[in-house]
């Protein structure tokens, strides 16, 4: 499995970030040699199909790639199916892959990253994810452990997949049942437990809970870099999931990260020292209000 991974791509109706995307996309050096697989949603009404028309147009000219592979919902399935569907598909074919959505600018090593710790994890067994989006504010190494599994520029290998389970209520009486909902909060810092609560009850359609909630419980690492290899351009208030959060952002590292493997497996204290500090500094009721303040403030009152 010493081939290049196949980067999958899932749009929807936001063609401008798509562009964007697909332009950084291509200062990777290794672009040219990676096939890209796009998983275009259908519009979910009238009112989106322009923009789910003018995604498809941007796809259908799409160039720099060693090959490009277009599929194009016939109706909207919605997020959650479309990754879960695509990376499965995928990652039955070739055995790993790199997952983005179309809000997610890629640093100029991103490719080459991805795929050297793809490479050198592939055998480490506890390991099963790659997340080289990093918090805003965070001073940790190059690369670290850790028990959290992060959806912004990520990848995982065909072993690490069987163990996602898109049954949210089993993960949550198994969280519940086995006293875990506290370290799965990062000591109560971050509501990952309701998160998953509001996706059984149906009032969230997260597949991303469901795929942290399945590594935590089969006691799963993720190799996360201390530096953002990603920028987030969907904190615009555009995304099906995401709001005006542009805080969690830190700049786009321009260098090559340090890829050495830790002399032992297992997960970084201090980063989840950090995680934890962050959380709290940033989802608190204060925290909230204050950033809704600066919003009204600049007259958006979403």
């Amino acid at each position: 499995m010493n081939e290049l991974a196949p980067i999958v791509l899932f749009t929807y109706n936001r063609p401008w970030h798509t562009q964007k995307v697909l332009d950084a996309l291509n200062k990777n050096a290794l672009s040219e040699q990676s096939e890209l697989f796009v998983f275009s949603d259908g519009a979910k009404d009238a009112s989106d199909e322009e923009g789910v028309r003018k995604t498809r147009d941007i796809l259908s000219q799409t160039t720099g790639f060693k090959n490009v592979t277009v599929v194009e919902r016939p109706k909207n399935i919605g997020l959650a199916a479309n990754i879960i569907d695509g990376v499965t598909n995928i990652i039955n074919r070739y055995g790993k892959v790199i997952v983005l959505e179309d809000d997610l600018l890629t640093a100029p090593s991103f490719l080459t990253f991805m795929n050297k710790a793809l490479l050198e994890y592939e055998q480490v067994e506890k390991v099963a994810h790659i997340h080289s989006f990093c918090y805003s504010g965070l001073s940790l190494p190059d690369t670290f452990l850790i028990k959290w599994v992060g959806s912004t520029g990520w990848a995982t290998w065909e072993e690490s997949w069987k163990l996602f389970n898109p049954n949210g209520a089993e993960l949550l009486s198994e969280i519940k049942n086995k006293n875990l909902s506290k370290t799965f909060d990062f000591n109560g810092s971050y509501p990952y437990t309701r998160m998953l609560r509001r996706q059984v009850e149906g009032k969230n359609n997260s597949w991303a809970i469901r795929w942290n909630a399945s590594l935590f419980l089969n006691n799963k690492l993720s190799l996360n870099t201390g530096k953002s290899l990603i920028f987030n351009i969907g904190f615009d208030g555009t995304g099906e999931n995401s709001g005006p959060q542009d805080f969690y952002n830190m700049g786009l590292f321009k260098g090559e990260l340090d890829l050495t493997l830790p002399t032992e497996i297992k997960e970084n204290a201090e980063a989840r020292k950090q995680f934890q500090k962050f959380y709290t500094r940033t989802n608190s009721f204060w925290a909230k209000v204050k950033r809704r303040l600066q919003r009204m403030a600049k007259g958006d009152f979403s």
